[in-house]
């Protein structure tokens, strides 16, 4: 599985951006796509997740933030940011596991073995 991310880059806190996953090489019916703060070692938090039945779950601080949604059509996932906030800083990533998710509230149990390159938020106040 192949994944690139894209949008990002500076903006001032209460703003909003959209950052895209373009995704292509899932072969399973079943598949759960996550978003990722911080780096793909240990210390990533998972910022939500997305799976095959439209299922989506959020960390507790970007919940009534942040949206996940998908464009079938085009293989694309899109991580909505809104009301975006200092400490939402880092760099993104989007991953995928060609099962259902097990996430929720920020955790995910989930092998992620693709991942895409990342891209970089930073929101200054």
């Amino acid at each position: 599985v192949q994944l690139a991310e894209s949008g990002g880059g500076p903006v001032q806190a209460g703003d909003s951006t959209r950052l895209s996953c373009s995704v292509s090489g899932i072969g399973s019916a079943r598949y759960c796509i996550a978003w990722f703060r911080g780096g793909t070692g240990p210390e990533r938090e998972v910022v939500g997740s997305f799976d095959s039945n439209g299922r989506t779950t959020y960390k507790e601080s970007v919940q009534g933030r942040f949206i996940i949604s998908q464009d079938n059509a085009k293989n694309m996932f899109y991580l909505q940011m809104n009301k975006l906030k200092s400490e939402d800083t880092g760099m993104y990533y989007c991953a995928a596991d060609q099962k259902m998710c097990i996430c929720t509230n920020g955790i995910c149990l989930n092998e992620f073995k693709d991942w895409g390159q990342g891209t970089r938020v930073t929101v200054s106040s």
